[in-house]
């Protein structure tokens, strides 16, 4: 690794597994203090420990990212630990299956607590701090999800298209201060949540999400690659965007081959 961070700070929510377990780790690798925050306290105390065993700055606490003091909590122990924020890695969402007309209300506020509010909430609290220091990065994790439409995921494909719209909103209304505002939008990735879905039947489930050009399921760290990317300056010039990252699937019409 080239240390593309070294001496940023970092804050990963949601970052005891999947993607931001793997960000978090890639974070360390460049060189960056990182502060790994979950639901799971279990979880990203073990991802801190292991960055620190590797020699990495790391620290952890367990939290909501869709309440308010948690993300302030989580910004806060970025700032007495290592005196500022540089990168702010929104990554929570959350995601259930069922008809639209069948889903409850309190299902659907909790999604887009978790997956929309939850962004919001990263940028809200990151940009006094980075306006202060004269710029930052803020990356959030949207999905292909967010740029078209899943049978039985209406309110996932509703939060994840906020957060699309809403980090164009919030990179329009900072670039002026350095600060750079991004997405990046996965296609099926091999987390908890590919593992969860797939049952009995994980591998089969697996070759299903894979059905894309390359031919596979994408994994955590391919994700981390896309993310430590708009989290550098090598990303200087990249603000109100999405990088989609999802093997070629969302390249297709749809339609069948001809050739």
């Amino acid at each position: 690794m080239t240390g593309k961070l070294e001496g940023k700070v970092a804050v990963v929510t949601a970052g005891g597994s999947g993607i931001g377990a793997a960000t978090a780790r890639r974070f360390a690798r460049e060189k960056a203090s990182v502060v790994i925050a979950d639901l799971s306290g279990t979880r990203a105390a073990a991802v801190a420990g292991a960055i620190t065993e590797e020699g990495g700055k790391a620290r952890w606490l367990k939290m909501d990212a869709s309440d308010p003091e948690g993300v302030q909590a989580a910004i806060r122990l970025a700032m007495d630990s290592w005196g500022r924020l540089d990168v702010m890695f929104n990554n929570a969402g959350l995601g259930t299956v069922e008809a639209l007309e069948a889903m409850t209300l309190e299902t659907w506020n909790r999604i887009l607590a978790v997956t929309l509010t939850s962004a919001f909430l990263g940028i809200k609290y990151s940009l006094p701090i980075m306006r202060k220091q004269g710029g930052g990065s803020i990356v959030n994790t949207a999905s292909i999800s967010g740029t078209a439409g899943d049978y039985g995921m209406s309110a996932y494909n509703a939060a994840k298209a906020g957060v699309i719209n809403l980090a164009r909103a919030a990179a329009l209304e900072n670039a002026q201060y350095g600060i750079r505002v991004n997405c990046v939008c996965p296609g099926a990735i091999n987390t908890r949540v590919a593992q969860v879905l797939g049952g009995n039947d994980i591998e089969g489930f697996k070759r299903k999400l894979g059905q894309n050009p390359i031919g596979r399921i994408g994994e955590p760290e391919e994700i981390a690659n896309a993310v430590c990317f708009l989290a550098s300056d090598e990303a200087s010039f990249v603000t109100g965007t999405t990088i989609v990252v999802d093997g070629g699937l969302t390249a297709h019409t749809g339609l069948p081959p001809f050739i």
